[in-house]
């Protein structure tokens, strides 16, 4: 079903900045998503994150200890699931990308700052590559926006 697999290759701004940017984008084009990340401390710092980082923007979204995903338009976890119908996977963290392919998108954000965090993108860009999948790659610019490779 995916149709199409983006890595974001952070650079400028930290996780939970550019997440909240993506995300905006994400509702504005009437997608749903499901943040998927390594840990319950992150899903907690996420979470928390998403409410504060932007006093002037509202991003509705909600975890396990919120409840009701149906009524989410963005749903973090930790879990493979999709308890709200996204039709966008976002990954964060390294999490595991199991069932990525039930979602019309999946977006990879990687921390360009951690070479572990590279590494692991290449060699997922790699195995993607062989499936025939389209894969694009954006990288952050000096002032943090989105630029296709």
């Amino acid at each position: 079903m995916v149709t199409e697999v983006g890595f974001y290759h952070l650079t400028k701004t930290p996780l939970d900045h550019a997440l909240l940017r993506l995300l905006e984008k994400v509702l504005m084009a009437g997608k749903r998503a499901v943040v998927r990340t390594s840990s319950e401390e992150r899903v907690e710092f996420l979470n928390g994150a998403l409410w504060t980082i932007d006093s002037t923007s509202f991003l509705p979204h909600g975890t396990n200890k919120e409840g009701n995903p149906s009524r989410q338009p963005v749903w973090i976890t930790k879990d493979n699931d999709n308890p709200n119908k996204a039709e966008v996977l976002v990954l964060t963290d390294g999490a595991d990308p199991k069932f990525f392919d039930k979602f019309e998108r999946c977006v990879e954000i990687f921390d360009g700052n951690d070479e572990l965090a590279i590494i692991a993108a290449r060699e997922r860009w790699e195995e993607l590559q062989r499936t025939g999948i389209a894969l694009t790659y954006w990288e952050q610019t000096r002032v943090g926006s989105w630029q296709k490779k």
